[in-house]
């Protein structure tokens, strides 16, 4: 049997199904991942990426930071694709209780889905440091310079986790409540090498895992079935 049809069969069998996503889930609709060839990892900056999305890079050079910010993490041209489409329907049939995304770009929410527990944050929701102000991303992606807040011109801070950053407790609790709970779990778009992130699969106890790459993941012999090809392709193919 074909991998998208055993994909199929599985989906079809089973109502209680969580996703587990990253940064795969999104460069069919544009948004360049950190790891590939073409990631952002690869391109030249004065400052590793790595070391301009931490927090101490943040404090000390807000400047650069938001330089950085605006031209690469601010992507308004992306739209959903088909992964991001299938699993909104999939959610509305009743199928997928959840999805984990590791992503930032609210792409998921752009699709419909409605429980979606984002562990990074989201560009879509910025904070001012000083007064708590909240600012949408439009008044990011319009700012000059570092974005200040227009009520007590404190520094507005993207509600993102940065590196040396903690996750949110609440959203890791109900990200492994779901994770623990669930039938099928497909992981999709992940290298699984962003700890601790991607430790949360480790409360799976189900009955089929899915791993859809188009690369080798550390989890691909733990699962039941892995499909290495791009999300997007395979899940076009799955009907609801």
């Amino acid at each position: 049997m074909e991998k998208t049809e055993t994909l199929q069969k599985i989906i079809t069998e089973t109502e209680n199904i969580v996703f587990f996503g990253g940064a795969g889930v999104s460069t069919e609709s544009g948004i360049p991942d950190f790891r590939s060839v073409d990631g952002l990892y690869h391109q030249q900056w004065a400052y590793p990426p790595e070391e301009i999305l931490s927090h101490s890079f943040f404090m000390r050079k807000p400047e650069e930071f938001y330089r950085f910010y605006q031209a690469k993490m601010l992507c308004d041209t992306a739209y959903p694709n088909a992964a991001h489409k299938k699993l909104a329907e999939l959610e509305k049939a009743g199928k997928l209780k959840a999805i984990v995304t590791q992503n930032i770009d609210n792409l998921h929410q752009m699709a419909g889905s409605e429980c979606v527990l984002e562990l990074h944050g989201s560009v879509y929701r910025n904070y001012c440091m000083k007064c708590g102000a909240f600012y949408d991303f439009k008044y990011m992606k319009n700012s000059k310079g570092v974005p200040k807040c227009e009520k007590c011109g404190g520094i507005i801070k993207p509600d993102v986790v940065l590196y040396e950053e903690g996750l949110d407790q609440e959203i890791i609790r109900k990200s492994v409540k779901a994770i623990s709970e669930a039938d099928v779990m497909i992981i999709g778009g992940t290298s699984l090498s962003v700890y601790p992130a991607a430790s949360l699969i480790d409360y799976f106890r189900g009955r089929y895992l899915v791993v859809i790459n188009r690369d080798e993941t550390p989890r691909d012999r733990m699962a039941d079935l892995v499909i290495n090809e791009p999300i997007g392709q395979v899940f076009e193919k799955i009907r609801i």
